[in-house]
C-alpha cells in the first residue's frame, strides 16, 4: 500500500472525528438551550403585555382554570381561551365573578394572540 493512502486514511479518521465532535457539541447546546412549554407561554404573555393592543370582550365560559372570551377586532369576531392555571394567584377565589366583560390583550397583527391576564395586567372586571 502506498505511503499516501494511508496519510489519507489518517485525513479522512480526523475528520470524521471532527464532524462527530461538532456535531454532539450542537447536540448539546440546542438541549441545554431549549425552553419549556410553560416558559413559551410566559414569553408569549409578556410580549403581549408590553405591545399588545387592548379591545373590549366578554369572557363567556370558565373550565377550571381555562377561560374562554370572545372579542371583536374591525367587525370580525374572535374565540379564544386562556390556560391562566400559572396566574392562579391573581384569580379571584369566586371564579364566577370573572364571567362577563373582560379587557382583551391581543396582536394586532394577529388578533387570534390574545390574553386576559398575565403576570403584570389584568383585563378582568370583578364585579
Amino acid at each position: 500500500m502506498p505511503r499516501w493512502a494511508n496519510a489519507e486514511a489518517l485525513g479522512v479518521t480526523l475528520l470524521a472525528v471532527g464532524v462527530a465532535i461538532l456535531v454532539a457539541l450542537i447536540v448539546r447546546q440546542y438541549l441545554r438551550n431549549r425552553i419549556t412549554p410553560e416558559e413559551h407561554e410566559r414569553r408569549r404573555r409578556h410580549a403581549l403585555d408590553r405591545s399588545g393592543k387592548i379591545g373590549d370582550g366578554e369572557v363567556i365560559e370558565i373550565d377550571g382554570d381555562s377561560l374562554v372570551y370572545s372579542w371583536h377586532v374591525s367587525g370580525v369576531v374572535y374565540t379564544g381561551s386562556q390556560d391562566a392555571s400559572a396566574l392562579r394567584a391573581r384569580l379571584p377565589e369566586d371564579r364566577v365573578s370573572i364571567l362577563g366583560p373582560v379587557s382583551v390583550k391581543f396582536d394586532p397583527r394577529n388578533p387570534f394572540n390574545s390574553v386576559v391576564i398575565t403576570e403584570q395586567w389584568s383585563g378582568l372586571r370583578l364585579r
